[in-house]
């Protein structure tokens, strides 16, 4: 029964990736993009977005690795589960989330890159394998969503893209999130 349930759940997951997969390529495309133009002109905001780091890291200082991989999992889970679900307001919010964010890692790869070289992009890898497509799959779903919100070609599209994007992010992003928290946490406090 139980392996019924996850084969058919799976199976429709994949189905609903397969129709999103444009809206997936737009938003890694999108983020791309802003993150190479906050790595190459990391010239706007500068002074908020390094008092955010600072609160940020002295906020993270006093957590233990269990409080920091569970600070980090729930503030990415929030972030992708209302990319997606504030796709209803035309897509706009998940498209802003993903400039926001993509200008933002490309600001501070670039700080971090000028601060210990280059290899330090490695230390972002093993979270960012599964952070990364997890808040894109999100973001792309949201997208979807909003797309059908405006096109209203049927009633029923809108229910069944929400439907079966709640359906992707419970079977395929909340695990990558998972997984995601822990890496990053564990490797944050070693480091720390």
């Amino acid at each position: 029964m139980k392996r019924g349930f996850l084969s058919e759940n799976y199976s429709k997951c994949w189905k609903f990736g397969k129709e999103c997969e444009w809206f997936f390529v737009f938003a890694f495309g999108l983020f791309a993009l802003t993150f190479l133009i906050g790595f190459a002109f990391p010239v706007f905001f500068r002074e908020e977005i390094f008092m955010m780091l600072k609160d940020l890291i002295s906020g993270l200082e006093s957590l233990t690795t269990l409080e920091l991989i569970g600070f980090i999992f729930l503030n990415n889970l929030q972030a992708s589960f209302f990319a997606m679900v504030f796709g209803f307001f035309f897509g706009l919010f998940p498209v802003m989330v993903t400039i926001v964010n993509g200008y933002l890692l490309g600001f501070v790869a670039r700080e971090a890159v000028m601060v210990d070289g280059i290899f330090t992009m490695w230390k972002i890898l093993p979270h960012g394998i599964f952070e990364l497509p997890a808040v894109l799959f999100s973001i792309g779903i949201g997208m979807k969503i909003g797309a059908s919100v405006v096109g209203l070609p049927r009633k029923d599209k809108v229910a069944y893209n929400f439907r079966e994007g709640l359906r992707f992010f419970a079977f395929v992003i909340f695990p990558l999130l998972v997984v995601a928290g822990i890496i990053e946490g564990i490797l944050i406090g070693f480091a720390g």
